[in-house]
């Protein structure tokens, strides 16, 4: 087992919600509570620090007691200017992700991606739930800020691409396919409120 050192915990909360109306995703209740809420109590026990990534709504994201940081590009370019985001107002060496739409993230993720990128030697680690894989579920060290800002300034905007290029190894949640559960449709909260954590 390798000593994991300090982690962030990032949330992606800057996406323009389009699929659901153009909603602010994480501020969306779920039993009464925002969606980012749910995300920060599951990620807070596993990390050192928390940080949440938000275009919109910031006052509302601050609330929540955690630093809120804004994309450095404007008109919301994806989730890789929001790890962007995230890795330049980072105060470890390593950031783990979470998208805001997914409330209910494993409580051994930071834990796992670390084993699974260490035993692989890898620059970083994506979680798979044995169906697909779940780039925004990630471990990304913060020394890879100014390759993605050069790229994101050349206009990659590709999440999984540009993560699978760095060198990622694949950390299995087959177990846990819920975990990953997601938010993308008015339709999705009345089955995750059923389905329950």
């Amino acid at each position: 087992m390798s000593a994991r050192p300090p982690v962030t915990g990032g949330i992606l909360a800057g996406g323009r919600g389009s699929r659901m109306g153009g909603i602010d995703k994480g501020l969306a209740l779920l039993e009464g509570r925002p969606l980012a809420a749910w995300v920060l109590e599951r990620l807070r026990p596993q990390v050192e620090h928390l940080l949440i990534s938000a275009n919109r709504n910031r006052d509302q994201y601050a609330r929540l007691g955690v630093p809120v940081v804004a994309d450095r590009l404007a008109d919301f370019q994806g989730p890789l200017a929001g790890i962007a985001a995230l890795l330049a107002a980072c105060e470890d060496d390593w950031l783990v992700t979470v998208p805001c739409d997914a409330p209910h993230p494993p409580p051994d993720l930071v834990e796992r991606l670390w084993q699974t990128r260490a035993e692989a030697g890898a620059t970083l680690a994506l979680a798979h739930d044995g169906r697909r894989l779940q780039p925004a579920h990630a471990l990304v060290p913060r020394r890879l800020l100014p390759v993605l800002e050069a790229d994101l300034a050349h206009g990659e905007r590709r999440l999984q691409a540009w993560l699978e290029a760095q060198g990622a190894a694949i950390a299995d949640f087959s177990d846990r396919p819920e975990a990953f559960c997601n938010l993308n449709r008015p339709e999705d909260y009345a089955a995750l409120a059923k389905a329950g954590p």
